[in-house]
């Protein structure tokens, strides 16, 4: 057996290729190459697999011995004339799959796009454009008298050498889409494609803080070979600004770089800022995008037509030409594990990655974050990682000031404590933004039955299912099981059915009513199901006229509100007894990032946490 990448061997000999298939099982196979066909490493192919076909990448090639010739099964259809996953990315997700225990077809395939996993020819590139036939060239716009666009099209695009956009035709000659569908029914013009262009610095950005300078410094020494780097710094510290400083120099090298967030609320604040500095030839994966916008962007980004490439933990698996640079924001967040099919920790493959980057030399690292976790800290005291610090907020801006409201004493309406409801109601007259942060979506986290004490159990696994009032459903946050509200309780009968505790819908409709004059914005993963939704509501708190934000960990991270100035944190207590070993941990780690939303403009900033434990460590 090869190793994988190996290069495939003269035609004039028979071939046997090595292919990974998108199946659950733990091995490479073998299959005989006909003789019309010299397929490569990296290529996708369609072959039989037990009774049906499967789609898989050839990994290897060799040639077929005398005595294996019999027994191998032909290979079927080659889908790609050029491979799409180079010998050195291809081991890069062996590894994956060894380290992991994971079939290595899922992990290779994983790597994909949906559709080419599905077997469907790639997507066309770049800017749509339009170009002139054989026919075309030889055509006289004198006979186009009656259908003078036509005309004016055909002249503009005879005037021209090559391709010409549809924006550039339309400002030459006005609207252009029933000339350009005419002008193709003649046969006379045709689709092409035109490549993005790559990145270019077309800003120079603030002054660097000493701090600033100083880790950008250290990271730009190290580029052409591995080195691991921790940034920690404290909310509003300029983080971004160094990995913006760093790409300008990566790309100014003529390498790719690749930025890692962990949610997707956090991309479009991001990619804005990128695009504002490197020019629009950023190139996004989350999987928020549809496909064709997904597989357009991870060709860009194997061909190296996009050089910055933004998205989230699946994106550790993407091809990026040239890689020179890692940066991985918010290294400590949870949602960098994938927790189901091949389960990972993309901070930890970004590592792996780094250090077989630019044909093994390596390239640099950056693991940022406000609150790094645990083992990135450790490995930073052990000299794994080097640490760099951000200590001050950049600008004028200052720390927030933490305080505990002790609510075992209150009463409460929604979660919400009557000196919590004063400061808002103080901040907002004084035409300032506030925050309520809950880290539960939903109208309430249980639903029970006052008369036998029935729980909105999950019927699927151990959780409870959580009311969303306006969707009328029951809905289990861990497995997606869904079922629609009961109008009786399926114990007992009884009409008595009323919910426990409260979620984001709720709170927005207390404080509703409580401030009716004041927009409320609520983000979360409900309200910003549709596409846009999430930019459309980031936009309008980033306006800074007076507002109430709501919502649960999709606000806590990364975004700059310069108008927030108080931050009210509800129920904390639940994430300070968890199972989960790292539950105080990430508790804390929450609650700065939350409070850290707060006091990023010129007015200070303020923090209520509302606790029933204020003596807990």
């Amino acid at each position: 057996m090869t190793t994988v990448g190996q290069t495939k061997l003269p035609s004039s000999r028979a071939l046997l290729v090595q292919v990974v298939v998108d199946a659950p099982v733990p091995t490479v196979f073998d299959y005989l190459v006909p003789p019309d066909q010299q397929p490569s490493c990296g290529v996708r192919v369609r072959v039989p697999f037990g009774r049906g076909t499967r789609i898989g990448v050839v990994v290897g090639t060799e040639d077929a011995a005398a005595v294996a010739r019999g027994r191998l099964k032909l290979l079927g259809e080659v889908l790609d004339r050029t491979a799409l996953l180079d010998a050195a990315h291809l081991a890069f997700l062996q590894w994956a799959a060894d380290y992991y225990h994971h079939p290595v077809g899922e992990v290779v395939c994983a790597a994909l796009p949906v559709r080419l996993r599905r077997g469907e020819p790639p997507l066309a590139l770049g800017v749509s454009a339009w170009e002139l036939t054989a026919a075309g060239r030889a055509a006289d716009p004198a006979t186009l008298r009656r259908a003078p666009r036509q005309a004016a099209l055909l002249v503009e695009l005879q005037r021209r050498a090559g391709p010409v956009t549809r924006p550039e035709l339309e400002a030459a000659a006005g609207p252009a889409g029933a000339a350009l569908r005419a002008l193709r029914g003649r046969s006379w013009i045709q689709a092409c494609e035109l490549a993005a262009p790559p990145p270019q610095a077309v800003g120079t950005g603030p002054a660097l803080t000493a701090e600033q300078a100083a880790a950008v410094s250290a990271v730009s020494n190290g580029f052409g070979q591995f080195g691991a780097f921790l940034l920690e710094g404290v909310t509003g510290s300029g983080k971004t600004e160094v990995y913006l400083r760093l790409a300008v120099a990566a790309l100014a090298r003529g390498q790719g770089v690749l930025v890692l967030v962990p949610e997707i609320s956090l991309t479009p604040q991001l990619v804005r800022r990128f695009a504002a500095r490197l020019g629009p030839g950023v190139a996004v994966l989350h999987s928020g995008l549809s496909e064709g916008e997904r597989e357009r962007a991870w060709q860009r980004a194997r061909l190296g037509l996009a050089r910055v490439v933004i998205g989230t933990r699946s994106a550790v698996l993407a091809p990026v030409a040239d890689l020179g640079l890692m940066l991985v924001d918010e290294e400590h967040d949870g949602s960098f594990k994938q927790q189901d099919g091949f389960r990972y920790s993309a901070r930890d493959l970004a590592l792996v990655r780094a250090q077989r980057a630019l044909g093994g030399a390596g390239c640099p690292v950056v693991l940022g974050s406000a609150t790094p976790s645990l083992e990135s800290l450790r490995n930073a005291q052990e000299g794994r990682y080097r640490l760099l610090r951000l200590s001050q907020r950049a600008g004028a801006a200052r720390l927030p000031r933490l305080d505990l409201l002790d609510v075992r004493a209150q009463p409460l309406e929604a979660g919400l404590s009557p000196v919590l409801l004063r400061e808002l109601a103080a901040t907002l007259e004084s035409g300032q933004q506030a925050l309520v942060f809950l880290n539960r979506r939903g109208f309430a986290p249980v639903l029970s039955c006052y008369d036998c004490g029935w729980l909105s159990d999950c019927p699927r696994c151990d959780a409870r299912q959580t009311w969303h009032a306006a969707a009328g459903l029951l809905w289990c946050h861990h497995c997606g099981a869904q079922r629609r509200v009961p109008a009786v309780c399926p114990d007992c009968g009884g009409v008595e059915l009323h919910p426990l505790g409260q979620g984001t819908e709720r709170l927005e409709q207390v404080l509703r009513v409580r401030f009716p004059a004041v927009p409320l914005l609520r983000v979360d993963r409900d309200a910003t199901r549709r596409k846009g939704q999430l930019e459309q509501l980031l936009e309008q708190a980033r306006e800074g006229r007076p507002a109430l934000l709501v919502g649960t960990q999709m606000l806590a991270k990364g975004h700059h509100f310069p108008g927030v100035t108080l931050v009210g944190v509800l129920d904390v207590d639940g994430g300070l007894f968890g199972a989960d070993f790292r539950a105080a941990e990430r508790m804390t780690q929450l609650v700065v990032q939350v409070a850290g939303r707060a006091g990023r403009g010129e007015a200070p900033g303020r923090v209520l946490i509302q606790t029933r434990f204020p003596e807990h460590p």
